[in-house]
């Protein structure tokens, strides 16, 4: 079975509900995420939003004005917890910032959920549903260090982080593309303090084309020989393709990334991205709403995938050349599975 089928089963076990009727009395529920114009919040909302019709429940969607918003994200808790929300889902921008704000809402007795970014501890939130962002990151580095071979050993890596307060997701799928290139990590928890001299720098985009290209261009001044480039997601890595296009290096830089949205599957398919780490946004919000539907019914709470501390929505390796040892699916077959 590929990681994908297997992630997506415990995902199954560990929610089950019988298929389900409009809840006799109606339920209150928040989505909260970081920004409502990116494609992977906006199939998230769908997600959410289908599954919540289905259930019957009464869904609210907030957002920040920007990736890294966090105080839109507490007036948002402050709204839900007002309007005695039985449960909030949550993609948090400041995985530590927000936890006390969270932590009156879980002594208001709402049921709240991480999606996609884990809040720091993890423990904070009632639950997490999301990709395994470290294996996500890890399988990005593994394809890179095959496909480059025994030029791995010199490689020039730029590093297109998300923002500088370092939210979990960064730093998760960060170390995990470092840890799978085989470079030495030093705190886990934060990125930025590797010694391996084949780091050129890291840099921030807030997750867009725009920051992707800026950040792109500062590491270049720093070194135009850089031969890898990892970005935080596709809009990032759209952005530092066309940093390097404007110099004339597109065709000999490889980039990786993660999201599998339908642009950053084509941008596969069309050579832009060398390979990317495909999630799943439509299945953490569906399954966030099942998990409120099943605490409103009778105080249930979500369990975890085994061996983890999180419920793992699953995750593939896309790309258009595979290597030996990376399990991978094409572009086709993440085209069929894309969001966006």
């Amino acid at each position: 079975m590929t990681r994908l089928k297997i992630a997506l089963m415990g995902c199954a076990g560990a929610l089950a509900l019988s298929a389900a009727p409009a809840l006799a009395q109606e339920v209150g529920a928040c989505l909260i995420t970081k920004t409502d114009t990116n494609p992977f919040f906006v199939k998230m909302k769908e997600g959410a939003t289908a599954k919540a019709q289905e259930l019957g429940i009464n869904l609210k969607s907030y957002a920040g004005r920007i990736d890294g918003d966090s105080e839109s994200q507490v007036a948002a808790i402050e709204t839900c917890i007002a309007d005695g929300a039985k449960g909030i889902l949550l993609t948090p921008s400041d995985t530590k910032g927000i936890v006390p704000t969270v932590q009156k809402a879980r002594d208001a007795g709402i049921l709240v959920i991480a999606l996609d970014t884990p809040l720091d501890p993890i423990d904070a939130a009632d639950g997490t549903f999301a990709t395994d962002n470290f294996l996500a990151g890890e399988l990005i580095g593994q394809w890179a260090q095959a496909k480059m071979g025994d030029a791995a050993a010199d490689a020039r890596i730029a590093m297109l982080n998300l923002g500088v307060s370092q939210p979990s997701v960064d730093v998760l799928r960060a170390q995990g593309f470092l840890q799978g290139f085989g470079v030495d990590l030093g705190d886990p928890n934060r990125w930025g303090d590797e010694t391996d001299p084949r780091i050129v720098g890291h840099d921030v985009t807030d997750g867009n084309e725009e920051g992707g290209r800026r950040a792109m261009e500062s590491l270049l001044a720093q070194d135009p020989m850089i031969n890898l480039v990892y970005t935080i997601n596709e809009p990032a890595a759209a952005g530092a393709y066309e940093a390097l296009r404007s110099i004339g290096r597109e065709s000999d830089v490889l980039i990786v990334s993660v999201d599998g949205g339908c642009p950053g599957v084509q941008n596969v398919k069309d050579g832009v991205i060398g390979a990317t780490s495909q999630q799943y946004p439509l299945q953490m919000a569906a399954l966030g709403v099942e998990a409120i539907a099943a605490f409103a019914k009778d105080g249930t709470r979500p369990a975890t995938t085994e061996g983890k501390d999180f419920t793992d929505t699953g995750v593939a390796l896309v790309t258009d050349q595979p290597v030996e040892g990376v399990e991978s699916i094409d572009s086709a077959r993440g085209a069929e599975l894309c969001w966006g």
